[in-house]
């Protein structure tokens, strides 16, 4: 079992969408699509199901091409970030419906929907309408649905999103197992890193209607193919500074140098971004080769057990996320530090020149 997209591309009223974008995705696999807002991800999922046709390229699903093929003839099965059941129906029914649909006989169709019930969570209230439920419990019945309906193709656009926090957590360390007995093609759209991670499989950075990069999460994650990437993989955004490697030295703009140590030192010598995750920047020295900067605090974030700073370095923004509460004082300077170990180095173009040391050991 196949989905590939052969340069496939969308646009609306002359406005891209989706740009040329090569794509194959195989059975039993989960299928991480990670990007911002309108960066394309919902677009491409309505590709890949039928509800749009391409203005360009083609859709082959198990070798066959079914481009324009309508969706209803397709076995694919969606869920949205706002939940779409049945009113007037029992929950029960609206999780047999499409078994239903399918010819499935009765016994077969109370099997599946009790199983899917005890999954999400929904077996004491099989009886109850949608409108009786909280809005996670509808999201869960909606989720419950795609479960059953046992589609090649399954395609979950942020269906998350309006859940608790406790019941998020769980469900996102469910889906890879519910969904991976059933050997369909899973596609997940999300907008945060974090959950691209804890889901696992594959993921398809997307930014601006281009897919960025494919492949093993952990893999993107450690070693993005460019800057674009990177700052997409990253929450909040990956941190960048302008250096010039000269000899055994990495020079700054504002007159700070530090040693080229590692993979650094094998650079050749010209200009080029350094880039490093908010997590990385630290409040102190931990490393004896650490690069030491001087930023203007300009906000900080609280979120209970950590703190964001909002830094100034001579005109770039960088956030850094600071395990803790810290008493600090806005507009103050404030000297931050930085191991060379975990700085990506890209090129002006922004391709990936030198993957962060601890990537390429993890």
């Amino acid at each position: 079992m196949s989905l590939e997209l052969r340069q496939v591309a969308k646009s609306v009223d002359g406005q891209t969408h989706i740009h040329p974008t090569d794509l194959t995705l195989t059975a039993g696999t989960m299928n991480v699509l990670l990007g911002p807002t309108s960066s394309g991800k919902t677009s491409l999922m309505r590709l890949m199901a039928g509800l749009d046709v391409p203005n360009s390229g083609q859709v082959f699903w198990n070798g066959e091409d079914v481009t324009g093929l309508r969706v209803q003839d397709r076995g694919v099965a969606m869920v949205y970030q706002q939940f779409i059941n049945y009113p007037s129906m029992t929950v029960y029914d609206n999780i047999a419906s499409p078994m239903r649909l399918l010819g499935k006989t009765a016994s077969e169709i109370d099997a599946a929907v009790r199983k899917a019930a005890d999954l999400m969570q929904l077996s004491p209230m099989l009886d109850r309408k949608p409108l009786e439920l909280s809005g996670g419990q509808q999201q869960r019945c909606a989720l419950a649905r795609a479960l059953v309906k046992d589609a090649g193709l399954v395609l979950l656009d942020e269906p998350l999103a309006n859940l608790d926090y406790k019941l998020r957590e769980e469900l996102r360390a469910e889906i890879p197992n519910i969904f991976q007995e059933a050997g369909s093609i899973f596609v997940y759209a999300t907008t945060e890193p974090e959950e691209a991670l804890l889901l696992g499989g594959n993921v398809a950075t997307l930014w601006e209607g281009r897919v960025t990069q494919f492949g093993p999460t952990p893999s993107v994650y450690r070693k993005p193919v460019d800057a674009t990437t990177a700052r997409v993989f990253s929450d909040p955004p990956m941190n960048f500074l302008d250096i010039r490697k000269s000899g055994d030295r990495l020079l700054f703009g504002d007159g700070q140098a530090a040693p080229a140590t590692g993979a650094l030192s094998a650079l050749a010598d010209g200009t080029y971004r350094a880039g490093f995750r908010p997590n990385h920047l630290e409040l102190a020295k931990h490393v004896a080769d650490a690069m030491e900067f001087t930023a203007t605090l300009a906000v900080t974030e609280i979120t209970g057990s950590e703190t964001f700073v909002h830094l100034d370095h001579h005109g770039q923004r960088w956030v850094g996320l600071i395990h803790g509460v810290r008493d600090l004082t806005l507009g103050a300077d404030l000297p931050v530090y930085l191991d060379p170990a975990h700085v990506y180095v890209f090129a002006e173009s922004g391709a990936l020149v030198a993957p962060a040391a601890y990537a390429e050991a993890a």
